[in-house]
C-alpha cells in the first residue's frame, strides 16, 4: 500500500472517530433541526448557493463515511430548500456519496485480480 493509500485511511478513520468521540450525531435528529429551523432557514434564504453547497458536501461526506443520519438529512433538505431542490440536492449527494463508500472496495477487489 503507497503512502497516499495509508494516509486517505487514516484521515477517514479520524473522521468516523471524531463522529463519535465528539457526539456530532446529535445534531442529524429531527428534534434539533426544529429548534434550529427558523435560524437555518434565514442562513438558507441569505446565502441559498454557498448554504446549497455546504448541504450537498455534508450530505456526500456522510453518505460516503457510512455515517447515520442521511433519512434525516434528506428531510432536512426539502424543509430547508423545498421540495425540488432539496430532492435533487439529497439525489444527487447521496449517489456521489454512495459510489465514494464503494471506490476503496473496487481498488481491493481489482488489486487481488
Amino acid at each position: 500500500m503507497n503512502k497516499l493509500k495509508v494516509v486517505l485511511v487514516l484521515l477517514v478513520g479520524l473522521a468516523i472517530a471524531a463522529f463519535f468521540v465528539f457526539d456530532l450525531g446529535q445534531y442529524l435528529n429531527l428534534a434539533y433541526f426544529k429548534a434550529q429551523q427558523a435560524h437555518l432557514q434565514s442562513i438558507v434564504d441569505a446565502r441559498p448557493l454557498v448554504s446549497a453547497a455546504l448541504f450537498f458536501a455534508a450530505y456526500v461526506s456522510g453518505t460516503a463515511l457510512s455515517l447515520p443520519g442521511a433519512a434525516v438529512l434528506t428531510l432536512i433538505a426539502g424543509a430547508l430548500f423545498g421540495l425540488l431542490w432539496g430532492t435533487v440536492l439529497a439525489s444527487f449527494a447521496s449517489s456521489i456519496g454512495a459510489t465514494l463508500a464503494f471506490l476503496p472496495n473496487s481498488a481491493v477487489v481489482r488489486a487481488e485480480v
